[in-house]
């Protein structure tokens, strides 16, 4: 069996940022791809990504009479596309290929191949504004914390789907959010939310009904490590005072409480696959208790 510093490898923030900074506009570059092919899906859960056995990629995008997909090749550190009618191209992901470079070598390769799209061309809140097409600055690639960050996805996208099968109610796909490129699941009790006073057409669809969300980052201005999370929207009175799985604890966010569990915490732990998962049930078994959703008519049973 692998030990856990390989199937979770240390992955400091302070040692890839600028990577991690790059690496998210290449992801919103493609993630913004996706959202104008896609037809719409609850939620927004047209605009994402998924992790795969070589790296993320978009799935099958609709295109007049033929699909194609885009992938991160994270094993051969390639950018590649693929039709269904038999086409293929690609480009080597390396140091010192610039978001730039990289959006233009995208859209001159899916040009060669017949597809013609419009994007948004700017980062989507993220540390400067700079528009994707001349965005030089942001340009390294270290392939083995790109590789780490990847390796650590598909961990955490296992246990994720394992945790989702354990819901009769609905659930989203495991999927990457390309806005704070973070992997996430949610559960939904079935319940409408309450009106959302201001925010986003984008919050306003994504919590139009009752949810508890998980996810995983890998760190951010704020947060300066990987971390683990779980919020219950809207937040019910007393969320903080039902008990966490360890070595997860409760911190505000916002006003309200979220549930934490810091990746290196986790790395420490002798199993730490089932402590992700006990963490993830801990949190969810909260935010139902507090919210009274119907917990045993939505629990999944053995077969």
């Amino acid at each position: 069996m692998a030990n856990t510093a390989s199937i979770f490898p240390a992955l400091p923030l302070d040692e890839w940022e600028a990577t991690k900074e790059t690496l998210h506009r290449y992801v919103q570059i493609v993630g913004k791809i996706r959202l104008a092919n896609m037809p719409r899906k609850n939620h927004w859960w047209f605009i994402t990504l998924y992790v795969n056995s070589r790296g993320f990629t978009t799935d099958a995008m609709p295109y007049e009479d033929f699909v194609f997909e885009i992938q991160f090749n994270f094993l051969d550190h390639r950018l590649e596309v693929f039709t269904s009618k038999g086409q293929h191209d690609a480009f080597d992901l390396h140091d010192g290929l610039s978001v730039a470079s990289f959006y233009q070598k995208l859209l001159a390769l899916l040009k060669g191949l017949g597809i013609e799209v419009t994007i948004l061309a700017k980062p989507y809140d993220l540390s400067d504004t700079t528009p994707f097409d001349i965005c030089d600055e942001h340009n390294r690639y270290q392939e083995d914390y790109v590789q780490r960050f990847w390796r650590i996805m598909v961990q955490v996208d296992q246990v994720f789907k394992d945790f989702s099968g354990r819901f009769y109610g609905k659930t989203n796909p495991v999927h990457l959010y390309w806005h704070h490129m973070d992997l996430a699941v949610t559960r939904f009790s079935g319940k409408r939310g309450p009106a959302m006073e201001g925010g986003t057409r984008a919050d306003k669809d994504a919590y139009s009904h009752e949810v508890i969300s998980f996810g995983f980052w890998a760190g951010d201005a704020q947060v300066r490590q990987p971390a683990f999370y779980s919020y219950t929207y809207p937040s019910p009175q007393g969320l903080d005072q039902e008990p966490l799985g360890k070595p997860g604890f409760w911190q505000d966010s916002n006003g309200s409480p979220m549930a934490m569990l810091m990746y290196n915490d986790l790395r420490q732990e002798a199993h730490p696959k089932e402590a992700l998962m006990n963490f993830l049930e801990s949190a969810y078994q909260a935010g139902a208790k507090r919210a009274h959703w119907d917990v045993d008519d939505h629990e999944v049973g053995p077969i």
